[in-house]
């Protein structure tokens, strides 16, 4: 029952900000004006062939074709195909979202339009890129006519990669945008690629869809969505299949994914819709195109929130079920035909009067002026354009709480209960009169508010200036929902009635919900994206090898608990020792004997309770000499979440013998030794990193954290051989059931010799071994561990003698699995990062450089690699090899990286120290070294090693203060990272720290 679009107005649509939140506060009214006017329709089409966002650009083109190339016009009338695209979309959306192919945008907008799924994105972008190319990089023209257009147009400002250190967005993907991709963008064209595009059965393009939301390429999403399907892992693709995926991080790759299943989701949820509206005998051809043309949840939930089962039925549905759908579409087709009074029934409710009549015709109007997408188009452009704000203010209730405090009327809380009550309160005073631009605030703000709102102590609105509503109103009437002829004053009344009816109570909210929630999607993800980069950089870590460690777990009343852990992480001793009571020094002799007996020289401590008073005694004992001969030094770590591990079900399974408490002290120092190996066994949400965790979608939270953990473990690899089982289910393609499975496998018949025998593990299909092949090591000094006296004794042999042999392998037959024949003797490229795929070409690689694979890591076979490399460029030796560039790469490193590497070996370790510093030791200016304990949305929290950790408020790090790999992320810092500050405040009673970046040390 939707009107036609009028040609007279398409011209708007090739403006359409939509809900991107770029917003211009420069802008005038009167432009404003002139722009939203209806043009000629001989301008709508030729503002079709080469959009753009503003009006005096358009007519500067104009005026300049008619001048002299009539002649030559007839090659542009080439171009005419383009016009069928103007009547294409039978449903209005379209017209704002398909005109074009996408031309993917600079990964800086990505963050501000990640989230909700809204129609003319596209559009939008494609504009700015269009005029990108037809002005030739003229910045100038472009933003003075399109709002905003730094932050939505993609690729024509290089300019901006030297202004991309910013607050607002997050960590920037390193993907390629390039003209000249380097993977295989033939993958367009392929059957599977049409499949993809209409699988879901929705108006829109899935592909096209995913590529706008994502701003990566059409052709790459078709790959990713194709690999994701044939369950490969984001860390097997990122690693073995770069040519295909065009080389994006791991970050990158999972945002796609997260989309992509967001898109799902939304097709899914309008499938069932439509089909419980279809069995109810709700469901019209108009209904369903407006439902499958929805971008959004929250598009979806407007059109069928009328229709839900138990709700109160809508004003609109109850004027249908009168009859007067047909009134409403006579003032629209037909005015002077509409009498009123023809439509009343004396005695029926709703039809018994004129007025109740007209009543009921507008709110048909009202809902149909609602539902029409290219009208909400048209109000989000208007809202795009203006000045939106966001604002808090105390509530009512809160108000009352906070007066109350000091009146005893409260007889069942205690006072403790009602100031903590009132201490609450206090920390939103900072939103208790707050206002911001919707396009300026900041994600912790955004969180800060909205948990402000579920407590009850903030009321929140956002205020959409007058001018939208007066805007809006003559639109609809002069152009949208104009009758088709000419009306009666009355019949013109009734249209702008239905028009103020339907903003206020229909459009107006679906604004507020779709800000509040785009916002909301927004600050959710920065806050996510924050806890992963502070994760990855927790677990990437370098661990301290070779070294006999004291884990020790602070404490007053119980004492403080000390475990022993050998270099490999064994559990030599465990002990309690009090050392905050009378007998210290026969507390500080036991520990001295201790240390002596296992050489221990390295002591790490938890930062809990006692934690500064434990590293006192230590660091007394340490400057006096107490532990002489050994050199023993102390650090600090964060025991975040190793009382939660303690008592779990793993800690029981690995240490069933010990208490928990000492079970902590294990933790703590294995933290150290093996920051990766002892934090996976942790819930990430209980490590301590982050802000306002409980403010995010725990699904969403979880699922990021999981796949970061994931990431790390599989690109450090694991022994097979001595990794633990909850290590081991870490590793892309292996979950609980098959690490179990190893690991039974392993006590059961001794080492794995080489990958290949991993195919006789129960549950290990052909499309897990290929995600986990190459993520795992046979270090061939680990052969020894789980080899059984009476089976494997024979089968142990050296390195050399293994690699030297020249007899053809042995096979065995496995009884678990018939028919899988696999060699028992070690390949040494099973160490390496090489996957078994490409083994063979490993091998003519090592023949083709006159080497043997025995040699792997060895500086002879480094210089033979690279003097082959420059020899014959990298290129052309995969085109030998028949293979590609970035495998041979891959083969290249496996190669020449010495047996045993660890790409951690270039992190940061824990800081050792011998001495102590105190808070009351600080001055103003004073220049430190520390390192980051965490970071926040707001700012770095430094730990200078003064017991207190010191706060480098985001406005404090700048990007000429930063190395310039770090200058593209929101944030530049993450924990471990070591920086030089200095000291700007000190406030000993509030127990802060105000500290300036001066430099981050490399």
């Amino acid at each position: 029952m939707m009107r036609r679009t009028r040609t007279v107005c398409k011209e708007v649509k090739y403006t359409e900000a939509d809900t991107d939140m770029s917003f211009s506060q420069s802008m005038s009214s009167e432009e404003e004006v002139d722009e939203w006017r209806p043009p000629e329709p001989k301008v709508s089409s030729e503002t079709a062939k080469d959009p753009v966002s503003g009006k005096k650009k358009t007519a500067a083109k104009r005026t300049a074709k008619p001048k002299e190339p009539r002649t030559p016009k007839a090659p542009k009338e080439r171009r005419a195909p383009k016009a069928p695209k103007e009547p294409k979309p039978r449903a209005p959306r379209k017209t704002a979202s398909e005109q074009t192919p996408c031309v993917p945008r600079t990964p800086k907008a990505s963050t501000s339009t990640r989230g909700t799924m809204v129609p003319g994105r596209k559009r939008k972008h494609e504009d700015s890129v269009g005029e990108a190319e037809k002005q030739g990089g003229r910045d100038g023209g472009r933003q003075s006519d399109q709002p905003d257009g730094d932050t939505v147009g993609g690729q024509p400002i290089k300019k901006e990669e030297k202004e991309d250190f910013t607050f607002d967005e997050s960590y920037g993907k390193r993907q390629k945008t390039s003209c000249a991709p380097i993977g295989q963008p033939s993958a367009l064209s392929s059957p599977v690629a049409r499949a993809m595009r209409n699988e879901l059965n929705m108006n829109w393009d899935l592909i096209e869809l995913l590529s706008t939301m994502t701003c990566v390429e059409q052709w790459v999403c078709v790959n990713i969505v194709k690999l994701l399907r044939e369950e490969n892992t984001v860390p097997f693709m990122v690693r073995y299949r770069k040519d295909i995926i065009n080389h994006m991080d791991a970050d990158a790759v999972r945002d796609v994914q997260l989309v992509y299943e967001e898109i799902c989701y939304l097709s899914k949820k309008t499938q069932s819709v439509i089909q419980t509206l279809r069995k109810d005998g709700l469901l019209n051809a108009e209904l369903e195109n407006n439902l499958r043309s929805c971008r959004s949840l929250d598009e979806l939930d407007h059109m069928y929130s009328p229709y839900k089962k138990g709700s109160k039925l809508s004003k609109a549905r109850r004027a249908r079920d009168l009859g007067l759908e047909e009134a409403a579409l006579v003032l629209l087709n037909r005015p002077n035909d509409l009498d009123m009074r023809s439509w009343v029934k004396p005695g029926s409710e709703g039809l018994s009067s004129v007025e109740e009549v007209t009543t009921g015709v507008k709110h048909i109007l009202a809902d149909m002026i609602a539902k029409d997408p290219e009208t909400l188009a048209y109000i989000r452009t208007l809202c795009g354009n203006s000045f939106v704000t966001i604002q808090s203010s105390v509530s009512k209730l809160a108000l009352k709480e906070q007066e109350g405090g000091s009146q005893p009327s409260h007889r069942q809380a205690g006072p403790g209960a009602q100031h903590n009550k009132t201490r609450d309160i206090d920390k939103f005073r900072l939103y208790f009169d707050f206002t911001s631009n919707v396009q300026r605030i900041q994600a912790h703000q955004t969180l800060a508010i909205n948990r402000g709102e579920s407590l009850k102590i903030l009321t929140v609105k956002v205020n959409i200036p007058d001018r939208v509503k007066s805007d809006f109103t003559r639109w609809c009437i002069n152009c949208r929902w104009m009758p088709k002829l000419l009306g009666r004053p009355s019949d013109t009344k009734m249209i702008g009635d239905a028009v103020d009816d339907a903003y206020k109570r229909l459009i107006l909210p679906l604004l507020t919900r779709s800000y509040r929630t785009k916002l909301t999607t927004t600050a959710e993800k920065e806050s996510i994206d924050m806890f992963v980069r502070n994760l990855r950089q927790r677990l990437l870590v370098c661990p301290i090898r070779g070294s006999v460690i004291m884990g020790v777990d602070p404490g007053f009343k119980h004492g403080c608990k000390i475990a022993i852990l050998s270099p490999n992480s064994h559990i030599l001793h465990t002990d309690v020792v009090y050392l905050h009571r009378p007998g210290q020094r026969t507390e500080a002799d036991k520990l001295r004997h201790l240390m002596l007996k296992y050489s221990c020289n390295k002591v790490v401590i938890g930062n809990g309770t006692a934690c500064r008073e434990t590293e006192s005694f230590f660091a007394d004992l340490i400057t006096r000499g107490f532990f002489q001969p050994l050199d023993v030094s102390y650090c600090i770590t964060n025991e975040a979440g190793s009382s939660i591990y303690s008592v779990s079900p793993e800690a029981v399974k690995e240490m069933p013998e010990l208490d928990p408490n000492l079970r902590s002290a294990v933790s703590i120092g294995r933290r150290v030794q093996d920051p990766l190996a002892e934090l996976v066994k942790i819930d990430p949400k209980h490590i301590g990193i982050g802000t306002y965790q409980h403010d995010v979608s725990s699904g969403a939270l979880k699922a990021a954290l999981d796949g970061v953990v994931q990431e790390c473990v599989s690109f450090v690899g694991v022994d097979i051989n001595i990794c633990s089982e909850t290590l081991m289910r870490h590793v892309s393609g292996l979950n609980a059931g098959r690490a179990r499975s190893i690991a039974e496998w392993r006590e059961k018949n001794g080492s794995f010799f080489n990958r290949e025998q991993l195919r006789l593990v129960k549950g290990m299909g052909p499309k897990s071994f290929q995600q986990c092949a190459g993520f795992i090591r046979i270090n061939p000094h680990n052969l020894h561990r789980y080899t059984h006296t009476h089976t494997r004794t024979t089968r142990v042999h050296t390195c050399t003698d293994v690699y030297t042999q020249t007899k053809k392998p042995a096979v065995k037959k496995s009884k678990g699995k018939a028919g899988i024949n696999t060699p028992t003797t070690p390949n040494p490229l099973d160490q390496t990062c090489i996957h078994p795929e490409s083994y063979h070409v490993a091998q003519k690689f090592v023949s083709l450089v006159g080497g043997r694979v025995d040699q792997i890591g060895s500086e002879w076979l480094r210089r033979c690699v690279e003097t082959q490399i420059q020899a014959s460029c990298l290129d052309n030796l995969a085109k030998t090899l028949d293979t590609i560039p970035e495998t041979l790469q891959l083969i290249v490193d496996g190669l020449t990286q010495p047996p045993g590497f660890d790409i951690r070996q270039g992190f940061e370790q824990a800081d050792f120290k011998r001495g102590v510093v105190s808070m009351r030791d600080l001055q103003v200016g004073a220049v430190l070294t520390g390192r980051v304990e965490n970071t926040a949305l707001f700012g770095a929290f430094v730990d200078i090693g003064v017991g207190r950790s010191g706060l480098i408020h985001k406005s404090n790090i700048s990007a000429d203060k930063l190395p310039p790999s770090q200058r593209g992320r929101s944030l530049a810092l993450g924990p471990g990272e070591r920086v030089e500050v200095r000291v700007l405040n000190v406030d000993p009673q509030r127990g802060r720290i105000g500290l300036d970046l001066l430099r981050v040390l490399q």
